[in-house]
């Protein structure tokens, strides 16, 4: 039997690091499927179920013979539900034509640099960041700016730090509110402070606003692009049904901006993916235009809110460890600095020893911390805390 040809493989594979979150989750099943009790905060998606009326519209789709292909934008209802979602919510005045809809979140921002980034183009992310920005960023021949943020300022760039970080080769802006992985969420001033800066430097800036829904106290969630006409010419918005509406696996998200940039992305996306899945998208218009939806997206809040309660108050008693206080999504992000160990030795470890899953900080740009998912049932969370807080008695 003859061997496979040794084939070099393209350049840009090998600048491109592998996701440490999918890494760590598959660790863990395959610990689990051995039998092993793991207690996961690894994964970054609801363990909720897609609500029922979401479900029913999908398979009514199904019934109706909603099977066949689609437009490469989207369906044109599904276009137009998004357009007066962000206009209702978010105060953004798109028409259904300045709206793509896209397989997942995560490949709206994928599209999105395919079409604007050129080879030495430069993109500002501020640090900590989910981890797909840079690699994507490079992927589209660009170069990703690392801005790093502390916990002092709660992890949030400031104007001034964005201004020192713009060079004649910037051109686009990560912002993400509330933030993966810290669970930071921008003010209205702070926001205000920035725009001032992408629009005096005449910046695009990406807002990527897939946790909008999940906040905790008074935290409000503004859509920069909202604040004035000027920033609203140099938004583009990412988001998506994952988190909001526990569809992950539906794969279905949508990204908001110019008309020339959609019909842009509709040109890659026909030559890529094609449409998203038909009767998924029906699926999505449910969430949007049933009432039921807000009921389903209250009660996912105050689970999240009741975790996040826990989680805070356990790890607030054991001294090595500090945490930034998360006003949205459904993460902590863990200070272990004062372990002496790098956040991938320490997340090994932990999942070695005490059979803890976590994504060590590494993978998000800060090698001082892990991530902590609470978006987990409250009986994995007392265990795994338990664990952990045992684990580090013990270094």
């Amino acid at each position: 039997m003859g061997r496979f040809r040794d084939v070099p493989l393209a350049s840009r594979v090998g600048e491109v690091s592998p996701s440490l979150t999918l890494e760590i989750a598959a660790k863990a099943k395959a610990m689990k499927a051995d039998g092993l009790d793991v207690c996961s905060f690894s994964a970054g998606e609801p363990d909720f179920d897609t609500p029922s009326h979401v479900v029913e519209a999908a398979k009514r789709a199904l019934d109706d013979g909603k099977t066949r292909y689609g437009s490469a934008a989207g369906e044109a209802e599904l276009r137009s539900a998004i357009a007066q979602k962000l206009n209702l919510d978010n105060n953004l005045p798109y028409n259904p034509e300045n709206v793509i809809v896209t397989n997942g979140g995560k490949y709206s921002l994928f599209n999105l640099m395919q079409v604007l980034i050129n080879p030495g183009d430069e993109v500002i992310i501020p640090s900590p960041y989910w981890l797909s920005y840079p690699e994507m960023v490079k992927l589209a021949g660009g170069v990703p700016v690392i801005v790093p943020t502390t916990s002092a300022q709660q992890y949030k760039i400031t104007a001034s730090q964005l201004q020192d970080a713009i060079t004649p080769q910037s051109k686009l802006f990560i912002l993400n509110s509330p933030t993966n992985p810290t669970g930071t969420v921008y003010s209205q001033e702070e926001l205000e402070a920035l725009a001032t800066v992408i629009v005096n430097n005449d910046l695009l800036v990406v807002s990527d606003e897939i946790y909008e829904k999940i906040l905790y106290d008074d935290a409000e969630h503004i859509s920069i692009g909202s604040l004035n006409p000027e920033i609203f010419a140099r938004t583009l918005v990412s988001s998506g049904f994952a988190k909001t509406y526990a569809m992950t696996g539906w794969r279905v998200g949508y990204l908001a901006g110019s008309e020339k940039i959609i019909k842009a992305m509709t040109s890659i996306q026909s030559h890529s993916t094609s449409n998203v899945c038909t009767f998924a998208q029906y699926g999505a218009i449910a969430a949007l235009k049933n009432p039921l939806s807000e009921k389903a997206i209250s009660e996912m809040r105050e689970a999240f809110t009741e975790r996040r309660k826990v989680m805070l108050e356990v790890l607030s008693t054991v001294p090595q460890l500090s945490c930034s206080k998360p006003y949205g999504a459904f993460y902590l992000f863990l200070d272990i600095s004062q372990t002496g160990k790098t956040s991938l030795e320490f997340a090994n470890q932990l999942l070695e020893e005490q059979q803890v899953a976590t994504v060590p900080g590494i993978a998000f740009g800060n090698d001082a911390c892990i991530r902590l998912s609470y978006a987990t049932d409250m009986n994995t969370i007392k265990n795994g805390l338990e664990r952990l807080t045992k684990f580090v008695q013990g270094i």
